[in-house]
């Protein structure tokens, strides 16, 4: 029988809390805090890649390929092994990678500017070989971490640090639509644009995002996910308003959708 001194002790000791930090986080992502931006879109982003790779459970045999830009902090959230890449240069590393270790899983992970103006070669030879990579690749139009100059993909009229009148296509050209681009190389075996602007279109993005990983595993060939992700502070806009200039503009001119699945295609 438990003593009245035993009883007592039992009744006041105080439960032991989770840590606010650590409660829900993804196995495959450290207890690192996020250095991003309040309203970024890279948080998001990175933990549908973290919570597929737990429930394939293979964060143990995955290694993540990431260049310069704002996507360089991904070597201090995931807890799987990370290699760097010269500026564009993330499929050509994770060629090698994948070519050496073919039972390693592999992805990228790169901005706008990196993947379609410095690496748009490595992008799409990487892509026409059919290098069976994943690449998560985020457009927010503008690049952010050197200081918000014009992308490839900034939008016509978009102001940006070195378009401060707005993206003038007469002098700049168009932007760039990597995966309507990608999608015309037998190599590819998805490319999928989807954004993270609200819950249904956050979990659209973890099932695309599975679904390239999924291919990987089975050997299908090159897949790239597009996340329309957001850049308050280079937009000059809250975080809130960033999302709605996202739907309002960005969207239009880059539609979310399947521009490629060779799956789709077996069935028809």
């Amino acid at each position: 029988m438990m003593s009245d001194t035993a009883a007592t002790a039992a009744t006041v000791a105080p439960k032991k809390e989770k840590s606010p930090i650590l409660f829900g986080r993804s196995k495959s992502l450290t207890d690192a805090i996020t250095n991003y931006c309040p309203g970024c879109s890279h948080g998001i982003a990175q933990r549908l890649v973290a919570e597929t790779l737990d429930e394939f459970d293979v964060a143990g045999k995955t290694v993540g390929v990431c260049p310069v830009g704002c996507s360089v902090s991904a070597y201090n959230f995931y807890a799987c092994d990370m290699a760097q890449a010269a500026h564009g240069r993330a499929p050509a590393v994770a060629t090698g990678i994948k070519r050496a270790k073919p039972d390693n899983i592999v992805f990228t992970y790169q901005g706008d500017g990196d993947l379609a103006s410095i690496g748009m070669a490595e992008t799409v030879h990487a892509a026409t070989r059919g290098e069976n990579i994943t690449v998560i690749f985020i457009n927010n139009a503008i690049y952010g971490m050197t200081g918000g100059q014009m992308a490839p993909t900034s939008l016509p009229g978009q102001v940006t640090q070195t378009s401060p009148y707005g993206r003038d296509t007469a002098a700049a050209g168009f932007p760039i639509r990597v995966c309507e681009m990608l999608s015309t190389l037998d190599g590819v075996a998805l490319a999928q644009r989807v954004t993270v602007d609200s819950p249904k279109n956050v979990r659209a993005a973890k099932r695309a995002i599975k679904k390239a990983f999924q291919y990987q595993m089975e050997g299908r060939g090159f897949s790239i996910i597009e996340v329309l992700a957001t850049c308050p502070t280079n937009w000059g806009l809250t975080p809130a308003d960033s999302f709605v200039w996202l739907k309002e503009n960005m969207i239009p001119y880059y539609p979310l959708g399947v521009y490629k699945d060779v799956c789709a295609a077996e069935k028809e």
